[in-house]
C-alpha cells in the first residue's frame, strides 16, 4: 500500500472530525492489526459485535501511529499530542477511503462473484490482464467487507487493470463492496446452494449476486454463465450490456464440447492449447469474456490462459507411491463436491477412494445434501469411503444401507486414519480428498 494523503484529506473522505496538531502530515499506509502498526501508520480502529479496537489505542500511539481512525464516543487514554480522526462507523470509513482511491486511479476493474469458481476465474483473469499490463487483484480470500477495501488501497498509479473477487455470506454483501469496486466488467460466474445457513434458499443467493449488476460503471458490461438455471434468466431479464457464456447453444460465447479448451464467440472460433475439466471450462469461458469485454486482444488472452497456474488445493493433483491424489480442501458446498466426485469417476487409475468431509454453512438444508453425496459416490464408482464430521454423518446412514461401496466413518478423521493408509498402502489408486476448509483436511493427506 503506497498512500500519499495528509490527515485532513482523510477526514474529508472520511466524513470525520480531525483532532490533530499537524493536518498536513502524510499517512502512506493504513493497518487494522495493532501488532504490526509502525511509525507514521494510520491505524483503524473496527468494531464489531464482539470487539472493539479501540482498546488498542494506547499500543497503537506508543508505537508511533501517525493517526487513529476510530468510532466517536472513546473515553479512554487520548494524548494531546496524538492525531485522530473521530467518525461514526470506522468500516465505513475504510470503505470511503477505498471507493475514493479506486476513482482517483485510472485503471479499469474486473469484480468477480459467483457460489463456485469465482477465485479461479480471478486467478485466470488475472493472468490474462497480466499479459495486457500491470495488473492488481485481491490476494488469499480477501474478498468480504473488510479484504475488499484493503485489496482497492493496493492500486497504484501503474495498474492498468485491476481483478477482484467479492464474497457474500449473507444478502447485501455484494452489494456493499461491488458498490466499493464500480466495476467496468462485473462476472457471476454461478449460482448455487452455499452459505445457506444464512441465505436459506437458492433464490437468495441468485438475488445477491445479481446485485453486482446494479454496481456496474455507466457502459459497464456483465458477464453470466447461461448454463447455470438461474443466471439463464439473465437473457430475459437484464436489459444492460452483457456478454453470456456456457455450453448453452444460445451463449454469446459458446464453450466447444472439446478435449481442449476452445469457444466461438461472434462467429469465430478459439483453440486453446490447454486442458481443462467441464467447470473450469466454465470459470476460463466467464474470463476469456470479461478480457474482451475490457478490451483485452486475443493474443494477450492466449498468453494468458498458458501461463495461468491453479491454485494450490483446489483439484490440485499430487502423488505418493502408488496413489494418485485429488487435493480439495479449500472449501465444499454441493456444487463443488458434485464437480469432485464426478472428476473421482471418469479417473481409471483404480480403486477410486473419497476421503470427504463435512460440507459447512448450509443450515436446515444440511441433512439433504449430506444424503445426497451418498448417491453421488454410488454414481461415480467409488470403492472405498472414508467420511469425517458431524454432518457427513447423515451421508453414512444412508451409505449403510447401499452395497458395493465399503464405508468408514468418524466424527474426525483420527478415528479412521489407519484403516485409510493401510487401504492406500496396499491398493494405491485415485484420492480424492475433499471437505471445508475449517475441516483441516489437508493434514490428512500431510499425515497419509
Amino acid at each position: 500500500m503506497k498512500l500519499n494523503w495528509t490527515l485532513r484529506k482523510i477526514a474529508e473522505i472520511t466524513h470525520g472530525e480531525l483532532q490533530t496538531n499537524t493536518p498536513d502530515a502524510l499517512i502512506t499506509t493504513l493497518v487494522t492489526d495493532s501488532r504490526v502498526v509502525t511509525p507514521g501508520d494510520g491505524f483503524i480502529a473496527l468494531k464489531g459485535s464482539n470487539f472493539d479496537a479501540r482498546q488498542f489505542i494506547p499500543q497503537v500511539i506508543s508505537q508511533g501511529a501517525g493517526v487513529v481512525i476510530a468510532q466517536k464516543g472513546y473515553t479512554g487514554p487520548c494524548p494531546k499530542d496524538a492525531s485522530f480522526i473521530w467518525v461514526e462507523d470506522p468500516l465505513k470509513a475504510l470503505q470511503a477511503l477505498a471507493k475514493y482511491h479506486r476513482f482517483h486511479n485510472p485503471l479499469k476493474v474486473a469484480a468477480i462473484t459467483g457460489s463456485n469458481g469465482k477465485s479461479t476465474t480471478k486467478q485466470i483473469l488475472c493472468a490474462i490482464c497480466q499479459a495486457a499490463g500491470s495488473t492488481v487483484a485481491n490476494v488469499g480470500n480477501l474478498n468480504n467487507q473488510y479484504g475488499v477495501p484493503f485489496s482497492l488501497l493496493e492500486i497504484q498509479p501503474k495498474h492498468k487493470y485491476g481483478v477482484f473477487e467479492l464474497g457474500a455470506s449473507h444478502p447485501g454483501d455484494i452489494l456493499e463492496i461491488a458498490s466499493l469496486a464500480v466495476p467496468d466488467v462485473a462476472v457471476i460466474t454461478n449460482v448455487g446452494p452455499s452459505h445457506l445457513e444464512f441465505f436459506h434458499d437458492l433464490e437468495t443467493v441468485y438475488k445477491t449476486k445479481i446485485e453486482i449488476a446494479r454496481c456496474l460503471k455507466e457502459g459497464g458490461t456483465l458477464v453470466y454463465n447461461m448454463d447455470n438455471e438461474y443466471l439463464a434468466r439473465l437473457s430475459k431479464e437484464y436489459k444492460g450490456k452483457a456478454i453470456s457464456i456456457g455450453f448453452h447453444e444460445q451463449a454469446d460465447l459458446h464453450i466447444l464440447e472439446t478435449e481442449k479448451f476452445a469457444f466461438t464467440y461472434k462467429g469465430q472460433a478459439y483453440l486453446f492449447e490447454l486442458k481443462l475439466e467441464r467447470h473450469d471450462k466454465q470459470n476460463a469461458a466467464c474470463a476469456c469474456a470479461a478480457a474482451i469485454a475490457l478490451g483485452i486482444g486475443m493474443d494477450a488472452i492466449k498468453t494468458g490462459l498458458t501461463s495461468f497456474t491453479p491454485m494450490p488445493m483446489r483439484l490440485e493433483r499430487q502423488t505418493k507411491a502408488n496413489t494418485q491424489f485429488i487435493l480439495d480442501c479449500y472449501n465444499a458446498n454441493p456444487a463443488s463436491m458434485k464437480n469432485a466426485l464426478e472428476i473421482l469417476g471418469r479417473e481409471k487409475k483404480f480403486p477410486r477412494v473419497a476421503v470427504l468431509g463435512d460440507m459447512k454453512e448450509l443450515g436446515a438444508t444440511s441433512k439433504q445434501y449430506h444424503r445426497l453425496v451418498a448417491r453421488q459416490l454410488l454414481d461415480n464408482g467409488a470403492e472405498y469411503v472414508f467420511l469425517a464430521g458431524p454432518e457427513m454423518q447423515a451421508a453414512y446412514e444412508v451409505l449403510q444401507e447401499m452395497t458395493g461401496l465399503k464405508v468408514w466413518y468418524g466424527n474426525k478423521p483420527q478415528e479412521w486414519l489407519p484403516t485409510l493408509k493401510k487401504v492406500l498402502r496396499e491398493k494405491g489408486g485415485t484420492c480424492l480428498i475433499k471437505a471445508s476448509h475449517s475441516m483441516n483436511f489437508e493434514a490428512v493427506y500431510k499425515e497419509i
